[in-house]
């Protein structure tokens, strides 16, 4: 295990402090809750980063999901390459719109239309802003943990980043929109029909992640996606699958098609730009045919469809699209479990392990994560002398216990060895 040179990374750290707030972008960046400086990384290839240092990393955030055929794949890098040599952005109308627009509905049968927006919180706010001018109802239920992103309506019991930093919301967020934000439990179809009871014909759509992965991955237990979908018809209630993490990772259609469930409106981002900035949202025809310039629900924006974006998603998607592409990720990722089987059985009485597809978290509890309570009662004190330890081993994992890794279909067997044996050591340090 050798110890890292970080010295440019603190040094551009420091210059960062100076002009950005908390010196990041994106606060899950900032290493905070893990006890260290972020990392600046330099460059991408395969299953693999390195660091303006040149320490090099096995990565397992992938961007936070999108790279699942890996960094730098040369099919999208000449996608990109052939689109930039006829121009980046023309605020109108192009191809790539339509054959991205294609792709998706072959992906989704639930999508019948869609929109382009520029990123998940985009794609989530608007679908919103939709099933509102739909039903003409005023509240959303959302459950908590899940997070979609960063508007005003979602940052009420979030997971991801305010989980991180212990916040139950945030400043800002005025009295009205948290009263027509409605919380119940993941997994607890029972708090999902009182609230629905308790605020009757009020109520617009209820939102969540199918497979909730910004508390880390917690799996839906059975029937409760299928609950949610007969109580939400019943009441006429639209239901929106949040797939920016879950879509082309959890099965080639998503959650939806992994559990059979065809909501009324989906969510997507991050991986349909190949990881350029982009989301998407969209759903049964009626409902998205309310949207301008056919309907009454205004959602504009000036680099939605952006040809770069779409040119590197058109090209991801093509490689997804492939026969037997879910079946070679699944026996990775079943490869890299049966590899670290023997340790998280040593040690079951301090862990859990969910995994779902290329999606999986190590939780620093026993007894299995089935909620949000059950993710949130982990140790992030020990989940951070870990991550540290598996950092120094050159496992670049996320900086959160609150999070999900990514397996990329770019790792290789001896990737997923030297982690599995990075694992053994790093967690038989820890509990020593």
């Amino acid at each position: 295990m050798k110890e890292l040179n970080t010295s440019r990374s603190q040094a551009l750290h420091e210059r960062a402090e100076r002009l950005i707030p908390g010196g990041v972008n994106s606060p899950v960046r900032a290493f905070r809750s893990v006890g260290l400086r972020p990392l600046y990384i330099a460059r991408g290839q395969g299953g693999h980063i390195w660091d303006v240092d040149g320490n090099e990393y096995i990565d397992f955030i992938s961007s936070w999901g999108p790279l699942i055929i890996g960094h730098s794949h040369p099919l999208i890098q000449e996608a990109i390459t052939a689109e930039l040599a006829n121009g980046t952005s023309y605020g109108a109308c192009n191809e790539r719109e339509v054959e991205m627009a294609e792709l998706i509905c072959s992906f989704f049968p639930s999508i019948e239309m869609v929109r382009m927006v520029n990123s998940g919180t985009e794609a989530t706010m608007s679908a919103i802003r939709l099933a509102r001018g739909y039903t003409g109802r005023d509240k959303i239920l959302k459950f908590e943990g899940c997070y979609h992103g960063h508007a005003d309506s979602f940052l009420i019991q979030a997971g991801s980043g305010l989980a991180t930093f212990g916040q139950a919301g945030s400043a800002g967020v005025t009295a009205q929109t948290a009263e027509n934000t409605l919380v119940a439990t993941y997994n607890d179809l029972e708090s999902v029909r009182r609230v629905l009871d308790a605020h009757a014909e009020q109520v617009a759509a209820v939102i969540l992640e199918p497979i909730m992965g910004n508390m880390g991955l917690v799996p839906p237990q059975e029937g409760f996606l299928e609950g949610l979908r007969a109580l939400t018809s019943e009441r006429g209630v639209l239901l929106i699958f949040d797939e920016v993490i879950s879509g082309f990772r959890a099965a080639r259609g998503g959650a939806q098609e992994l559990y059979g469930i065809r909501p009324d409106l989906t969510c997507l981002g991050k991986i349909i730009g190949g990881g350029l900035p982009v989301g998407a949202f969209g759903g049964r025809r009626e409902i998205m045919e309310c949207l301008s310039p056919l309907g009454p629900v205004y959602q504009a924006g000036t680099l939605s469809g952006n040809p770069l974006a779409l040119s590197a998603g058109i090209a991801m998607l093509r490689q997804l699209g492939q026969a037997d592409f879910y079946e070679r990720l699944e026996a990775k990722a079943e490869y890299f479990e049966e590899l670290i089987r023997p340790v998280l059985e040593r040690y079951a009485d301090k862990l859990s392990y969910n995994r779902i597809g290329s999606l999986s978290t190590l939780f620093f509890r026993s007894g299995g994560v089935a909620s949000n309570a059950d993710a949130k009662a982990s140790d992030t004190g020990l989940y951070a002398e870990y991550f540290r330890l598996m950092l120094a081993e050159g496992i670049y994992l996320p900086p959160s216990q609150f999070e999900c890794m990514f397996l990329s279909m770019a790792h290789t067997e001896e990737d997923l060895q030297r982690t599995a044996q990075a694992m053994e050591r790093s967690l038989t340090k820890l509990f020593a």
